[in-house]
């Protein structure tokens, strides 16, 4: 697994005492050869591929993957002069590569660190205490999810993508929960391959420690989600080498979108840059193309819920990005500005999720910025003890294998976003996405920034919250709150 999915997608983690030990990842052998090239043809208009599809066969190039619902088409090409003479066509706004043109696997082997219509009635919830290992789930007790479960486990009508790196269909928190006929893989160039070895885990547990968090079942074994009564699709975007292209995540916002999905989680941001700039014209292209990809889903009512990152970046001010892009052995820094986007994050309908530890303050590695985070939510901090039996302050939650183990990152903070979500589409079934949203942030608690913010513990202050008693700046309307949005 590519290091950088490990950094952005979950920053670390620990395996619990009842967890399955990790295994080594497979990779690529030593020396692999540069992948193929792949591209983005953005069509003028938004709907429609025909001047696309012309544009392609123009240049010399063949057609992958067409989205008709977004006027996007992906394209295959030998000719590194392909882009250039696709932006020149009629009705082209854009071109450019889906990812860097010398895209190598990784030569080593990597150990992972650990309106809705039609809806029927949801079910009375219980007492969380009798999942085995409730005691250790800080995380829910913070954002009220026991309390809501008093009153409702979700709507069975709920389906949550969970656009990650697979989930393990057959893990014993989650197997009720997992619906096969909307599951898909989206790793061959963004077209869409329902086949259940394709759509499950080869190469990570990200995915399954996501969707436990989201709605592991109430069964008396674990532990329980936000969500327990929902169900779960497996959208799997990650690649065995760990990267997130832009064409995967399309394919899993389409899918979804498609599927009548009513939210989506999404812990990752897309790869090969971890901030895309409009100036750049190879990377205009895939902006444009996400961004339809998002507001098409939004349309369709759907949810989308993305974790912020951890890089402890604020991300309303202008940044240094050292580390894209990130599969080319020598990564080229430079200044951003507002115009580079952390993707899918930054680029509008989404939900965009900080996190927080176990006394609610955002954690040391968790981006912020005001007018960018939306809610926060506990994704866990490992430099902070949790008031529970094992101490642990990261999140506890299924991982492959059949077990259960801890991980921290904004990528555990986001599916608590997506369980609260779920519970409020099922419990208030006319809203439509926005008014979900806008429900969510007004129901969530506020949380003032803290006055020194010293996360390292060495006397300096580390980061500067905007926002004073309101703390926009790191949590957005506020903590998410469970109860709340199932309370009329």
């Amino acid at each position: 697994m590519n290091p950088t999915f490990m950094r952005k997608a979950a920053a670390i983690a620990a395996t619990a005492t009842c967890a399955l030990a990790a295994t080594a990842m497979a990779s690529a052998p030593a020396g692999a050869a540069p992948i193929g090239s792949t591209s983005f043809i953005v069509a003028q208009g938004g709907t429609g591929t025909d001047k696309a599809v012309a544009a392609v066969k123009a240049a010399g190039g063949t057609v992958v993957q067409e989205w008709p619902q977004i006027g996007i088409v992906i394209a295959s090409a030998s000719d590194d002069t392909f882009d250039d003479k696709a932006r020149t066509s009629p009705g082209i706004v854009a071109a450019g590569p889906s990812r860097a043109m010398q895209a190598y696997e990784p030569a080593s082997t990597i150990v992972p660190d650990g309106t809705v219509k039609g809806l029927g009635p949801g079910t009375s919830g219980g007492d969380d205490t009798k999942e085995p290992l409730n005691a250790n789930q800080w995380d829910m007790r913070q954002i009220g999810a026991d309390k809501a479960h008093l009153k409702t486990d979700g709507n069975r009508a709920i389906t949550v993508g969970v656009l990650d790196s697979g989930i393990e269909a057959d893990h014993p928190d989650l197997a009720a929960n997992v619906d096969a006929s909307q599951s898909v893989d989206c790793t061959d160039r963004g077209v869409p391959n329902t086949s259940p070895a394709k759509w499950q885990p080869t190469t990570s547990d990200h995915g399954t420690h996501v969707a436990g968090t989201i709605a592991a079942a109430r069964n008396g074994i674990g532990i329980v989600g936000v969500a327990p009564n929902v169900k779960l699709a497996s959208v799997k975007v990650v690649e065995d080498a760990g990267y997130i292209y832009p064409e995967y995540a399309i394919c899993g916002f389409i899918w979804a979108a498609e599927k009548g999905m009513q939210v989506t989680n999404n812990s990752y941001y897309i790869d090969p840059y971890a901030l895309w700039c409009k100036s750049n014209l190879d990377e205009k292209a895939a902006i444009l193309a996400v961004e339809r990809a998002l507001k098409y889903s939004e349309k369709k009512n759907v949810v989308n819920v993305a974790s912020a990152g951890n890089s402890a970046w604020d991300l309303s001010k202008p940044i240094t990005d050292t580390g894209s892009p990130n599969n080319t052995p020598e990564p080229q820094p430079r200044d951003t500005d507002q115009h580079c986007y952390d993707m899918p994050v930054e680029l509008g309908n989404t939900v965009a999720v900080s996190s927080v530890g176990p006394t609610a303050v955002k954690s040391y590695y968790s981006n912020w910025g005001r007018n960018v985070i939306d809610v926060t939510a506990p994704g866990g901090d490992s430099r902070v003890a949790a008031n529970t039996p094992d101490k642990n302050g990261r999140i506890l939650s299924t991982v492959v294998g059949g077990g259960w183990g801890y991980k921290q990152g904004t990528s555990m903070a986001g599916p608590h976003v997506a369980g609260v979500v779920a519970l409020l589409r099922g419990t208030e079934m006319k809203l439509n996405a926005k008014q979900t949203v806008k429900t969510l942030e007004r129901e969530a608690d506020t949380l003032a920034c803290p006055e020194f913010y010293d996360a390292n513990r060495d006397g300096v202050n580390d980061a500067t919250c905007e926002g004073g008693a309101k703390g926009a700046g790191y949590y957005g309307a506020g903590l998410v709150d469970a109860l709340d949005a199932v309370t009329p």
